[in-house]
């Protein structure tokens, strides 16, 4: 287990310095190892259990702002605590996996660690959490503003259709919008893709010097 002081070291960089014991407490409780990795396109944080070392491993990624880090980590405390109630029993993201979640939320002192607009989105988001942050938009994009921007960027939400943008450096254009994507073609090969509109996207005249993809937090 990590050394106490150790712990909340971590958790005074990552996390909102009202969360840090909180957050601290479940480490210890819980003793499972946890890793801060690299960015990771496909995913935001995981949680696995080592059958072989019968130890929980949860990680997140390093570069997400201290609400999204938060949110991520509880996202995946909350995927430990379900498998230890019922192994692989349940499905990962199902009632069981949801009530544990909205009560981690829950037992957080929301209003003295969220601003009040995002921490009234997040008491919304406890009712019926998704299978990710990602997988709401209204979530993704509140918790996304405390980001560290480049300039020009933009979510794919925010352009209209026939706007031209650079994705994944490819150049798009924004076509049709269908529940929480949008239909896109790419200029290049004239094939359509669906693009989620919390996409991050750049404007077709900036060249961004980082790929950036639309992310699914939560474990495989």
């Amino acid at each position: 287990m990590t050394p106490i002081h150790t712990t909340r070291q971590i958790f005074e960089k990552y996390v909102p310095e009202a969360a840090v014991d909180y957050c601290s407490d479940l480490l210890n409780h819980y003793g499972f190892q946890f890793k801060i990795t690299r960015s990771r396109k496909t995913k935001l944080g995981d949680y696995r259990f080592l059958s072989h070392t019968r130890k929980h491993v949860i990680t997140v990624n390093h570069d997400l702002n201290k609400f999204q880090f938060l949110v991520t980590y509880l996202h995946e405390v909350a995927h430990l605590i379900t498998f230890e109630s019922h192994q692989h029993r349940v499905q990962p993201h199902g009632i069981e996996w949801k009530r544990n979640f909205s009560e981690l939320l829950v037992d957080m002192n929301i209003s003295s660690i969220f601003p009040e607009e995002l921490g009234s989105i997040i008491q919304s988001y406890i009712k019926n959490p998704k299978a990710s942050s990602c997988a709401d938009p209204t979530l993704f994009k509140a918790l996304s503003k405390y980001d560290v921007k480049k300039n020009g960027e933009k979510f794919l939400a925010d352009l209209k259709p026939g706007d031209v943008f650079r994705f994944n450096n490819r150049l798009f254009q924004k076509e049709l919008k269908k529940r929480t994507r949008s239909v896109c073609l790419d200029m290049k090969t004239g094939k359509q893709y669906l693009i989620p509109e919390v996409a991050t996207v750049y404007p077709k005249d900036l060249n961004p010097d980082l790929s950036l993809e639309f992310c699914d937090g939560g474990s495989k």
